[in-house]
């Protein structure tokens, strides 16, 4: 028998090797194609901080002119050998923008307090206790919400009037409580509802009762929503001018006008000649508050609308 020689395996030939590159550098990438969105949107962004910023910085240096560069040359730069710091001084001696600004100082944080701390504990009952009426009274606080208060400045000021609270600043803080109360327990019931319920019935074991868990344990969890009201209830009451306008324009009501209803009345001197760079400084006066409380709490404020859309 013949033997069959085997054939030499032959080793397979090595495969090419390919040039080294970085991941996401040289050869091979995809090109990028241009997108027109992103500009836009930049150019948009841009165009937005432009309009709001602006008019601040607009604001600011017109309050160092005098009057006569104000009509003459109302969007140029003040002359930095000519400039008016007096328009603040005597706005806020002349002008009386000292009782002004402590007027606003004191309706606007009692109000704030006394609502966020009511409308805590009426959110915290509606959200956590099961009793007959709840939902009642819940949307009952809620339809707030959808009257306008230009509807029931009629009647409230006749009942104002008849309870004899008009030219009073408590008249004023009580209005100003009965308006911020459906947008507060919204905004608290949902972060209440939000919280754990175990977190609740821990404290009860632990002996607390139902205030002292409210009060320890379940309103410090709240704080984002409690910072969150409070903001908005300081922008609302600090700038607002219809309803101080109507309950503190009678006689003898002065010396408790709010600075909205000030800066109506400094911008007019004797004789009815308008103070114009008085009344750009008090503006800016009246604005520098809202911008300080902004940046302090501006994170605040992101923190409690957002664990609001998250959580709710």
């Amino acid at each position: 028998m013949t033997q069959v020689q085997e054939q030499p395996r032959v080793a397979p030939l090595p495969e090419p090797m390919l040039p080294y590159r970085e991941p996401g550098t040289g050869m091979g990438r995809a090109p990028r194609r241009f997108s027109i969105t992103k500009p836009l949107v930049y150019l948009l962004l841009a165009s937005y901080f432009l309009m709001v910023v602006y008019p601040m910085v607009w604001l600011f240096y017109t309050s160092l002119k005098p009057d006569r560069d104000i009509f003459l040359r109302p969007f140029a730069l003040p002359d930095p050998n000519n400039l008016r710091w007096d328009n603040y001084s005597r706005a806020w001696f002349q002008g009386s923008f000292d009782q002004y600004f402590f007027n606003s100082v004191l309706i606007t944080s009692t109000t704030v307090v006394a609502t966020t701390f009511l409308a805590a504990m009426a959110a915290y009952a509606l959200s956590r206790f099961i009793f007959p009426g709840a939902k009642a009274i819940y949307f009952y606080f809620i339809a707030g919400l959808m009257i306008p208060l230009q509807l029931a400045i009629v009647p409230l000021f006749f009942q104002l009037r008849g309870m004899g609270l008009l030219d009073n600043l408590f008249g004023l803080f009580l209005v100003y409580l009965a308006f911020g109360f459906p947008f507060s327990i919204f905004v608290l019931t949902g972060f209440f509802r939000s919280l754990p319920a175990s977190l609740h019935e821990s404290a009860l074991l632990d002996g607390a009762g139902e205030f002292g868990a409210f009060w320890h344990v379940m309103l410090p969890l709240a704080r984002p929503g409690l910072v969150t009201v409070g903001i908005f209830l300081f922008l609302g009451n600090w700038n607002e001018f219809f309803v101080a306008f109507v309950t503190l324009s009678g006689k003898g009501s002065e010396s408790i006008r709010t600075l909205p209803l000030g800066l109506a009345n400094v911008t007019i001197v004797s004789q009815y000649r308008s103070d114009w760079g008085l009344a750009f400084a008090g503006l800016v006066l009246m604005m520098l508050p809202t911008l300080i409380a902004y940046i302090f709490l501006q994170k605040q404020l992101t923190k409690g609308i957002t664990a609001g859309a998250v959580k709710g």
